[in-house]
């Protein structure tokens, strides 16, 4: 069982940064792949990054791509999501997700087993 936490969203003008974090309980957590998702209001659920459990590979939604970067410190159990240049476009509320096994699409939130309850960032113009 894992357990996540998300922090550091927040009200940020437009062309700002924001530093979310994600702390996962566990002793496991190298073992798990991790993933960032966002959903605003009338909205489906859509893939931001993610990073490989084994190589740190990193994988990005190209809406994203060269503005946020996804790390993570398994000594501190923690996935962060560093945003930059942020438009009223990334205004949602943003999800950790954990994924142990491989997964066959980052991208799919099918593929994560656990999931934070999420911290909201607004992006204003």
């Amino acid at each position: 069982q894992v357990q996540l936490v998300e922090s550091g969203g927040g009200l940020v003008q437009a062309g700002g940064s924001l530093r979310l974090s994600c702390a996962a309980s566990g002793r496991t957590f190298s073992s798990y792949s991790m993933g960032w998702f966002r959903q605003a209001p009338g909205k489906e659920r859509e893939f931001v990054a993610a990073i490989r459990w084994n190589d740190g590979n990193t994988y990005y939604a190209d809406s994203v791509r060269g503005r946020f970067t996804i790390s993570r410190d398994n000594a501190k159990n923690t996935v962060y999501l560093q945003m930059t240049s942020l438009k009223p476009e990334d205004t949602a509320v943003y999800f950790c997700a954990a994924e142990f096994g491989g997964a066959s699409d980052y991208t799919r939130t099918s593929e994560y087993d656990y999931w934070g309850q999420g911290t909201q960032v607004t992006v204003s113009s």
